[in-house]
């Protein structure tokens, strides 16, 4: 299967949905050869929600690039490998409203994607964004604004600490194959995230009661990042079993 080596383009806007977790209740959600990476004693999970713009192979003209809405689910993680403990991000599901993506991702370049339809009205300060998959079993929905700092009750205690945690680019999503994981590091120069206060919150995934019984997953904080250029590097599939 022919791959592509890497993937270029500019993140017009990212909002990192962050999420305090009962270590026990992400271990469970959680398959080998992955594991909680803690903070101050919980797990830290949440919902990358990216809009893409002039994406393309790596050294074509912006000109040549697409524009796209994506979410990703995501787990702050850790898993051993023969170099010693690694760190960065297990991904139980992607959605994407294009569908060249849907059509690629897995093929063409690391990480599947369900088709899902967005609606979004974003100011540049304001964001309303709502999402629903087209197998209807992923909703969400987010509103908020820019703000100064992070919320009083947030597990970090600055701005530079929670954008600090969150740096680390590489991933590893869920695929049709069981026991295989596709990889993908996300390399952005420049790296720079902002507090976003959130007015308004629902996701039909850390809502639920059946994955999060009460109080095992609690709202922390929101980052936005915007006018971003980044890179999408393959690094190798992951394999347990």
């Amino acid at each position: 299967m022919i791959r592509m080596p890497a993937i270029a383009g500019v993140i017009a806007r990212r909002l990192l949905v962050n999420y305090r977790l009962d270590p026990a209740a992400a271990e469970r959600l959680m398959p080998a050869p992955f594991r909680p990476l803690t903070y101050r004693g919980y797990a830290i999970a949440g919902i990358c929600l990216i809009r893409l713009e002039k994406v393309r192979p790596a050294g074509l003209p912006a000109l040549a690039g697409i524009a796209s809405e994506n979410a990703a689910h995501r787990f702050a993680a850790e898993w051993d490998s023969p170099d010693g403990p690694q760190t960065g991000v297990f991904i139980p599901r992607r959605d994407t409203g294009s569908a060249l993506n849907h059509l690629a991702g897995g093929r063409l370049f690391p990480g599947e994607h369900h088709l899902a339809k967005f609606e979004v009205a974003d100011d540049g300060e304001r964001v309303a964004l709502s999402m629903r998959s087209d197998d209807e079993s992923c909703q969400l929905r987010v509103a908020g604004h820019s703000a100064a700092e992070l919320p009083g009750d947030s597990l970090f205690p600055s701005l530079a600490e929670a954008s600090g945690f969150f740096q680390c680019g590489t991933g590893y999503s869920v695929t049709k194959a069981p026991g295989r994981f596709d990889g993908i590091r996300l390399v952005i120069p420049q790296w720079e995230a902002r507090p976003f206060a959130v007015d308004e919150l629902a996701s039909s995934f850390f809502d639920d009661p059946a994955i999060f019984p009460r109080g095992a997953a609690i709202f922390d904080h929101a980052l936005v990042m915007r006018g971003i250029a980044h890179r999408w590097e393959r690094c190798g599939d992951l394999r347990c079993g």
